[in-house]
């Protein structure tokens, strides 16, 4: 299946369209797999230098695990194999073996596919035994959740059955030996009376899958800080998780303004929120093109926030995931771009995904303002859809007058453009615009004055 001209219109109009979505997730999945085979034969081929045999061979085993836990569920396995953190965690076991970093050691970051390995087995249902890393004083099983250990600790031998877990902590930190007992409940989750297990939780919707929300797992950041300096959170407590409940809940019906394609997006396109450390002044929130389907965020202030955010990470995924299916330019990472909602110059890929953002906003903003809202929401909703709206003007330009967008890249650029020109054709309450507009201009000046 390859992208058409269709999908391509489809997808610049910021809609859902269901044929694109399939054939974006699909093709992440391929890579997906291809990225795991690549690292088996790394693993395989890699010399003792790089690789102790001990590490390999356990890694090879803990393989073989993963293999069986397939072969009885294929669903179960592929929830972890296809698990956003997986991904960054291959990525990243990839690079360790074939281009050696002293701060990537291979056989420290191999042995995550143990804990990998006994996820799926156990939601597999497997009967298994399997020796699992522990790190920082946690043990992390990937979509299930994670269990402090003593200090000292790194191995810790897991059992599983059914759906139980037995998890055999050994004596450390003058702490005694003791086995942690986990079961699965009827919702999926993974519970334990021992104080130190920390399920993995799941926001549900109405007719949408599970969407975890992980506060665990190591692979969960990029580098020691988050976006814009802000870290992943630690673990959420009760009140936070209550407020991520609220929000995703209150999120849903602003989702299905305008109709179904943002909902059929989410539930496609979304496996996690990887919940950041809350800023007292700002909502943030990022998209990871190695961990596709995981949402970065800070706790959202509400449902219309929620709902704000999913709009535009999940515009960022689409085109993370579409650039590996095609070529969309072939410009370069030189950042001499003005994109009016960043203050630093940015590359032409950079202005690509912020207008591409954008114009979901503007149309995002626009669907709440003609809603029928409280009034005051209305307004908001105005004033933000007049600013996306006067930003994307001035990125649109820039990205249609390039000489680098391949054909595929001018489709999906002039269907943006049209879609913004159908945008406009509803007037905002007198003010907006002009607001926008000198909002958009401060802007201008003050990167002039940056350039200068």
């Amino acid at each position: 299946m390859t992208v058409t001209d269709d999908m391509l219109r489809a997808l610049g109009g910021t809609g859902g369209d269901a044929r694109a979505l399939d054939l974006l997730v699909t093709q992440q999945r391929r890579r997906r797999l291809l990225v795991l085979r690549a690292l088996l034969d790394a693993v395989a081929e890699a010399p003792p230098s790089v690789l102790p045999p001990a590490a390999a061979a356990r890694a090879l085993a803990d393989w073989r695990l993963l293999a069986a836990a397939e072969r009885a569920d294929p669903a179960a396995a592929h929830r972890v194999v296809h698990y956003p953190m997986t991904g960054a965690w291959a990525d990243r076991a990839l690079r360790a073996l074939t281009v050696p970093d002293p701060q990537l050691p291979p056989a420290e970051t191999l042995a995550h596919l143990g804990a990998l390995a006994a996820a799926a087995a156990a939601r597999a249902g497997l009967r298994f035994t399997a020796d699992v890393t522990a790190r920082g004083g946690l043990l992390t099983l990937p979509t299930v959740g994670a269990c402090a250990v003593g200090p000292g600790v790194i191995a810790v031998r897991v059992a599983g059955e059914g759906g139980t877990l037995w998890l055999h902590l050994p004596a450390g930190g003058g702490a005694p030996a003791r086995k942690v007992e986990v079961r699965r409940g009827p919702d999926g989750t993974w519970r334990s009376a021992a104080a130190g297990w920390r399920p993995i939780r799941a926001l549900r919707a109405d007719g949408g899958p599970p969407v975890l929300i992980d506060d665990v797992d190591p692979y969960r950041e990029e580098r020691r800080t988050g976006p814009y300096g802000l870290p992943v959170s630690g673990a959420l407590d009760p009140s936070q998780h209550a407020r991520w409940r609220t929000a995703w809940q209150d999120a849903q019906p602003w989702t299905r303004l305008g109709g179904a394609g943002r909902t059929r997006e989410t539930g496609a396109l979304l496996g996690c929120f990887v919940p950041l450390a809350d800023s007292a002044t700002a909502q943030y929130s990022a998209t990871r093109g190695d961990a596709f389907g995981a949402l970065l965020s800070s706790t959202p202030r509400s449902g219309l926030e929620l709902a704000a955010t999913l709009v535009h990470e999940l515009q960022h995924a689409k085109l993370f995931a579409l650039s590996a299916v095609t070529v969309l330019h072939t410009a370069d990472g030189s950042p001499r771009y003005w994109a009016p909602w960043r203050p630093d110059p940015r590359p032409f890929d950079g202005l690509f995904q912020g207008a591409y953002a954008h114009v979901a906003l503007a149309d995002f903003h626009l669907r709440v303002a003609l809603g029928g809202a409280a009034p005051a929401v209305r307004d908001a909703a105005w004033a933000d859809h007049c600013r996306c709206r006067q930003q994307v003007d001035v990125a649109l330009p820039q990205l249609l007058g390039s000489n680098c967008l391949t054909p595929q890249g001018r489709t999906l650029v002039t269907a943006m453009a049209a879609h913004q020109a159908r945008l406009k054709s509803h007037a905002p309450p007198d003010g907006h615009l002009a607001r926008a507009a000198a909002y958009v201009e401060t802007a201008r000046a003050m990167w002039r004055r940056g350039q200068g």
